[in-house]
């Protein structure tokens, strides 16, 4: 039976759009398209959200690619403040984990993000009061679809694989859960009817 529903972050719980912390501080389109791919198109965002890299180290990478002074500032503007601008939440989404709290399900949080999301996702995650475990990334230097990600997260909040369903928008990720025995469901097409319909398929852990 399943117990406790895994939730995904970034399109999952929260909208996401890469490029609008750029489209804020910088008017040049041409600009605006270089400086935001060699922030969120680039290793070191995936260094980031793996946690094996500061973020003083990451923007001289960034910096280095870029072709003015002017870029180089705006790439460090746009590292700086992404977190205000590029993702919000998913009230939605939120009034569905409400509703699966009050029927009984744990909630849980497994998401590939930095260490800045410590410091500001009660924020952005809707509903945040229902979670009973949050789970970053970057805290545990692997990522999804590693199966040392879903393995820490079994390991901290004491669950059991067969009883955790995992929701996440990339289908890889997905994957790597299932192999961990965490069955899940992809959630890409961002169509929350869809998803509450499986999920009212579910009986409720307490049996009422």
């Amino acid at each position: 039976m399943i117990k406790n529903i895994v939730f995904d972050m970034g399109k999952v719980l929260t909208a996401y759009r890469a490029d609008a912390v750029a489209c804020h501080f910088i008017e040049d389109e041409a600009e605006r398209k270089e400086v935001c791919t060699s922030v969120f198109v680039s290793p070191e965002w995936v260094l980031l959200d793996m946690g094996v890299i500061s973020e003083e180290e990451a923007l001289k990478k960034i910096q280095a690619r870029l072709s003015t002074a002017h870029a180089r500032e705006m790439a460090r503007l746009c590292l700086e403040h992404w977190h205000e601008y590029n993702m919000w939440p998913v009230e939605e989404m939120g009034e569905l984990v409400r509703q699966l709290k009050k029927r009984g399900f744990g909630i849980y949080l497994c998401s590939n993000a930095s260490l800045r999301l410590l410091s500001c996702y009660q924020k952005v995650i809707p509903a945040i009061d229902c979670f009973d475990g949050i789970l970053f990334s970057a805290e545990e230097k692997c990522m999804k679809p590693q199966k040392e990600i879903y393995l820490r997260l079994f390991e901290r909040f004491s669950l059991k694989p067969k009883e955790c369903y995992f929701i996440d928008d990339w289908d890889l990720n997905i994957e790597g859960a299932k192999a961990c025995g965490m069955d899940g469901y992809c959630f890409a097409d961002g169509d929350i009817g869809k998803l509450k319909k499986v999920l009212e398929g579910f009986p409720n852990p307490t049996g009422e």
